[in-house]
């Protein structure tokens, strides 16, 4: 642990994931006596600063001339692209996908002068990046750069690891072949551009089809249980952080209609963006309904058109790390910070995937027994009761689970992820 005070600028992705996973390390700096600047985008002003970290906030776009909630480009962005999500994932590659790609290198392209400002302003011993885009301007700023890779491992590629983004079986690679290859097809040319700017600016070329590069320290979150077996071990700059589940979350009281019932304790949740699909919030709270448990219902930001049933509660807003551990299981879409949270605490999970690196995870609590991967648009309800019957009623995997929970919360991913990132500011 460095002895001196730092200066550490995060920059997230505009998501809550990355964004959420960046305040639980950053509070840990902060607490250790470090400034922490946040150069988030836009959207999240006044949000960061309550916690005790200093905003310097960055466009991604033309500034809108109405307030915006935080990360709502992407809310829109996925409500007006949710059609793509029925496509098999390698069809989606062309049309959703790419199009991702486009929007956030239009976003790495717009805030380059923005960023170059920033980091001149704050002056930064370290920075740290939590994306799946680069910003050249965080390359080149004269710091140590630290990159967090809070999506699924298989965004780290390799050569006996699924494809990122397809969602397919570890043990089969009868598909991946042709998903690589429609991927090169598809993201090329578009990397050939991006790359080419890239070192305009002053940056190290970019990986051969990676749209960012690695830093002097490299981080990912997944817990031990989840990860995947590499024959060529990731270099020495790589370290896995089992979890990283953020301590700055209200404390939760389970409301009075449901602390008295009967039946399991679940929570209900598919993320700030998969929630916005109110026809799949109902479909799935319908199914629920008609089960003799209760649920705590995560309703986004839609929450005033979605109507829960007597055996559940929901707010648009949860504090979901303090609720997890309150529960039996829960029902997610399978981000990134939600699947290593129920790891983190033992809990098996009812994965619905929607989009990017979700059916990866789906897939992987699957494949290891670690709870059931469902189609979100079309499972039945005998299918999902069934799955609810399975894993709540399965001591031995409860016991795994409570096992391996154990030692994921003794390795302290947050204070090992603070570990390595004042470790990078010694190697300016």
């Amino acid at each position: 642990m460095t002895q001196r005070q730092l200066t550490v600028l995060f920059m997230p992705e505009s998501a809550y994931g990355p964004t959420n996973n960046c305040i639980g390390i950053g509070d840990v700096l902060r607490r250790r006596g470090h400034r922490v600047v946040f150069a988030a985008e836009a959207s999240w002003q006044g949000r960061l600063e309550p916690l005790g970290f200093t905003e310097d906030l960055v466009n991604l776009s033309e500034p809108s001339a109405q307030e915006q909630d935080a990360g709502q480009f992407w809310k829109d962005f996925i409500a007006s692209t949710a059609a793509e999500f029925r496509k098999p994932t390698i069809e989606q590659l062309e049309t959703w996908i790419k199009p991702v790609w486009e929007e956030l290198i239009a976003g790495a392209r717009y805030s380059h002068d923005q960023l170059t400002e920033i980091a001149a302003r704050t002056g930064p011993d370290v920075i740290v990046e939590d994306n799946v885009v680069g910003f050249p301007a965080l390359m080149t700023a004269g710091a140590p750069f630290v990159r967090i890779v809070s999506c699924n491992p298989l965004e780290i590629k390799g050569p006996d690891v699924p494809p990122a983004f397809s969602g397919y079986p570890a043990a089969d690679r009868g598909g991946w072949a042709d998903f690589l290859a429609e991927y090169d097809r598809v993201h090329r040319a578009l990397w050939g551009e991006f790359n080419e700017w890239f070192v305009k600016q002053g940056a190290p070329p970019l990986p051969d089809l990676e749209f960012i590069g690695q830093g002097a320290v490299n981080l990912y979150v997944y817990p031990e249980i989840a990860d995947y077996a590499r024959s060529s071990p990731l270099g020495a700059s790589w370290h896995r952080i089992d979890s990283s589940v953020r301590q700055t979350d209200a404390a939760f009281t389970i409301p009075e209609q449901l602390a008295e019932g009967s039946g399991a304790l679940i929570y209900f949740s598919l993320g700030s963006l998969g929630s916005a699909d109110v026809g799949l919030m109902r479909r799935v709270i319908a199914c629920l309904a008609d089960t003799p448990h209760r649920y705590i219902v995560s309703k986004g930001p839609l929450h005033a058109e979605i109507e829960l049933p007597p055996n559940m509660w929901g707010a648009e807003f949860l504090p979901q790390t303090s609720i997890i551990p309150l529960c039996d299981l829960v029902i997610t879409h399978g981000g990134n910070n939600t699947t290593t949270e129920c790891l983190h605490f033992g809990k098996p999970m009812i994965v619905l995937p929607l989009f990017w690196d979700q059916y990866d995870n789906a897939q992987r609590v699957d494949e290891l027994g670690l709870g059931v991967r469902l189609d979100p648009y079309g499972f039945t309800d005998s299918e999902m009761h069934a799955a609810l019957h399975s894993l709540l009623g399965n001591s031995a995997l409860h016991d795994r689970l409570a096992s391996a929970a154990e030692q994921v919360r003794s390795r302290d991913g947050l204070a090992g992820a603070a570990d390595l990132i004042e470790s990078a500011a010694s190697l300016e």
